[in-house]
């Protein structure tokens, strides 16, 4: 996700009808969308992989699936995503743009009150983005929020925000995980305070929470469990057993070895979501040998992918290319060719370079995503064959992200998808992006993104788009060999689940949305 996750209308018809070509294959094993009465009562328990004992409630470092989904629990969005990947008002209950996009202004939902019993006003929601603005923000969202230029208080029930240029998307970009709203001035991270479906009873990071319904929650139909348990179990295979044996309800990041085995159990259902998910083998463009782009084809040259998806993720998703956009994407470059496995032209790349050979370490971890390991080994065998050594160093999954991500030269990471090719190549690859994980740099990649955010006419967008796709396979840091279907386990008794675009567990929101058979 890194957000990671480890993790952004005016055109609204062009929008919606790419929505409709996401290729949500929802649930398997059981029928799908039946129209039910939500019921209250009950504990939710989920066993989730993606915490770490670092974790907290900080809505500028969030990370991983975990401090995500717990973060969505006892706080409100500005924009939530739906599940044909549509924004839809949350505490921004409306918005219009001036001509040309740059000036926005956005009414704030009206009574709506925080679990301390304020109510929700404009100024809470300018504090709350100002957290991730300024030279001095350690926010992970700080360069997508360097495009405001100004955030400010027209009443209690109105903001504006005014871009540095341009951007038909904003809404979206407003429906980053980050952006989740707090009381102005709050600080304390360790106990949180939001407008959410629960509130925090107790918390040991790593290890487990508590929530307890928040009984005066503004959305109807939501929050319908007395109280949500969230267990942090970072071993898949412990994860499954969990929810087998009914210790918990619902699991994340299901391994593609048991989706058969787990589809077939009578008392529980198989929730697929394709989006745009994908794996990276990071390389750092700033740290030898990565310096050098004929290196960075080599790699990506050396890889087997379809031996990769076949076998890591036992076909459970598609090829990828390099780039980040998926294939259901309105902006997805279909004309760039697919990147091969050639070992020979691996072999050409490191001539290039100067090498016969080359000899790299992959830092890996299943806290990357379930079968990393797997995949790093699969990856050593075909790189052997291009002449390059590949020694896998694994890592353990507590800690991963803050100490092996974006400081190893070679790693393995993951991205949740997001709702716009914009969001996704400006918090990932933009040179200024805090969350750069390669650390590539591209005059040219910079100047495009900016133009593109800004244009209303689709065709010069996906024109633009098709070459930021085609700059970063060329000469980015990120061999992507796959995109992965997110998969989710969760019992029948939960009702009103269904697959999301956006991540594991509808988007991060289950346990707001779900009811327990009574």
């Amino acid at each position: 996700m890194t957000s990671n996750s480890k993790g952004l209308i005016l055109d609204r018809r062009s929008l919606i009808a790419g929505a409709s070509a996401l290729g949500l294959a929802g649930m398997f094993g059981r029928p799908t969308w039946a129209q039910e009465t939500p019921v209250r009562g009950g504990v939710f328990i989920m066993g989730i992989g993606g915490g770490s004992t670092t974790d907290d409630f900080d809505l500028r470092k969030l990370t991983d699936w975990v401090p995500v989904n717990q973060a969505y629990m006892v706080m409100n969005g500005l924009v939530e995503i739906d599940k044909d990947n549509v924004a839809q008002p949350e505490l921004f209950e409306s918005w219009t743009a001036a001509e040309g996009a740059v000036e926005w202004t956005f009414k704030v939902r009206q009574g709506v009150t925080f679990h301390n019993g304020k109510t929700l006003t404009a100024d809470d929601i300018v504090y709350s983005l100002n957290i991730h603005r300024g030279a001095d923000t350690t926010s992970a969202a700080r360069s997508v929020a360097a495009a405001f230029k100004d955030v400010a208080r027209v009443s209690d029930s109105e903001v504006k925000i005014t871009l540095e240029s341009g951007n038909a998307d904003l809404p979206y970009v407003l429906s980053d995980y980050h952006f989740l709203v707090v009381p102005e001035g709050f600080q304390d991270w360790s106990n949180p305070i939001g407008t959410g479906p629960f509130t925090l009873e107790s918390f040991e990071p790593g290890v487990r929470a508590r929530f307890l319904r928040n009984e005066s929650y503004w959305k109807p139909g939501c929050a319908n469990v007395d109280a949500v348990e969230v267990i942090v179990i970072n071993d898949i295979a412990a994860r499954t057993n969990a929810l087998m044996s009914g210790q918990v309800h619902a699991m994340n990041g299901v391994d593609f070895k048991t989706v058969d085995l787990l589809s077939r159990a009578p008392n529980l259902q198989i929730v697929r979501s394709a989006g745009g998910q994908h794996f990276t083998f990071l390389m750092d463009c700033t740290q030898a040998p990565f310096t050098d782009n004929n290196i960075r084809m080599a790699i990506k040259h050396s890889i087997d992918r379809e031996q990769l998806l076949q076998t890591a993720l036992l076909g459970n998703g598609r090829l990828g290319n390099d780039h980040p956009i998926p294939s259901t994407d309105r902006f997805y470059n279909s004309e760039l060719p697919q990147r091969p496995y050639d070992p020979e032209k691996a072999k050409f790349y490191l001539k290039e370079a100067g090498l016969d050979a080359l000899k790299v370490t992959l830092s890996s971890s299943d806290a990357a995503f379930t079968g990393a390991v797997d995949a790093a080994a699969i990856y050593r065998t075909a790189a052997a064959a291009a002449g390059i050594e590949v020694e896998v160093k694994r890592e353990p999954a507590d800690g991963y992200w803050d100490n092996v991500w974006m400081k190893a030269p070679f790693c393995m990471s993951f991205w949740g998808g997001r709702p716009t090719a914009d969001q996704m190549l400006t918090i990932a690859y933009q040179s200024a992006s805090a969350q750069n994980d390669t650390r590539w740099a591209n005059e040219e990649f910079d100047k495009l993104l900016v133009e593109a955010r800004a244009l209303l006419d689709d065709t010069r967008r996906r024109e633009i788009y098709w070459r930021l796709q085609e700059l970063i396979s060329n000469e980015g840091g990120a061999m992507i060999p796959m995109f992965g279907d997110y998969l989710d386990a969760v019992s029948t008794r939960v009702k009103g689940v269904g697959p999301h675009p956006m991540f594991n567990l509808m988007g991060a929101r289950m346990a707001e949305k779900i009811w327990l058979e009574a």
